[in-house]
């Protein structure tokens, strides 16, 4: 590939518990994400989806190996350097939402910012509300918003600080179809207009499929790589991952 990286996970090494229920859950991963792309993480439960992606974007520490964002290695950074990291050049879409119940749509979108103490970029922040079709809902809390408008909210969170790295922990898992695509939809919007590098797990070959890229994880091992994905060639990809591993 000729494009930039904007992450980089060398020889990622993590382990959890101790003698017979040690369980190794990343168990010597490299793997490249390309600038304004939008990658997919898929395999078996327990195959390291998630410790992958918490390791990436600074959540959890590997116990080897090394990552880098933006250039930056994590493992040079101290604890106030990492804060700023994340704040700045990470975004984060979690399965549950993570919104604030008492704020509105349009605080819980600026939260990052606020906590920072900067303002907007009122350009980009109107080309995120336009993109993520909230406009009429910035002052609804999120009590009062459907599953899909709050994902929404969360992605546009994701966005406003105009991070290097977007990464996206099951985003549809806890919606109906129809609010699943409209978040996968911008996702992939986000993309292709504003140049934003996405990285998402999921399970799901249809969400996989808004993807440029799927990766294939299985007992914390890269094992395979798929691009230009369709659900069926998804489907097929990981039928044969899980015969091989079964095999």
């Amino acid at each position: 590939m000729d494009k930039p990286v904007a992450a980089h996970a060398y020889d990622l090494m993590k382990t959890y518990g101790k003698g017979d229920a040690q369980v190794k859950a990343l168990d010597g991963v490299s793997i490249e994400i390309y600038e304004g792309e939008f990658t997919a993480i898929m395999g078996p439960s327990g195959s390291g989806k998630s410790t992958l992606m918490h390791c990436m974007a600074a959540l959890d520490k590997p116990d080897g190996g090394r990552v880098t964002i933006a250039g930056t290695p994590l493992a040079k950074l101290d604890d106030k350097a990492l804060t700023i990291m994340r704040r700045e050049q990470i975004g984060f879409v979690f399965q549950s939402f993570n919104l604030v119940p008492t704020l509105t749509a349009e605080e819980n979108i600026l939260l990052p910012l606020t906590i920072a103490g900067r303002k907007p970029d009122q350009g980009w922040y109107s080309r995120v509300i336009e993109a993520v079709g909230l406009a009429d809902r910035l002052k609804h809390r999120p009590n009062e918003m459907s599953g899909g408008q709050q994902q929404r909210v969360a992605c546009a969170r994701a966005l406003v600080s105009r991070p290097s790295i977007v990464f996206a922990d099951e985003p549809t898992g806890n919606l109906d179809s129809t609010s699943g695509a409209e978040v996968l939809s911008f996702l992939r919007r986000s993309v292709d207009e504003f140049g934003q590098t996405i990285v998402m797990v999921t399970h799901d070959p249809t969400a996989a499929s808004y993807t440029d890229r799927v990766v294939y994880l299985a007992d914390g091992r890269v094992v395979s790589e798929l691009r230009e994905p369709t659900a069926e060639k998804v489907l097929e990809r990981m039928s044969v991952v899980q015969r091989r591993m079964g095999a």
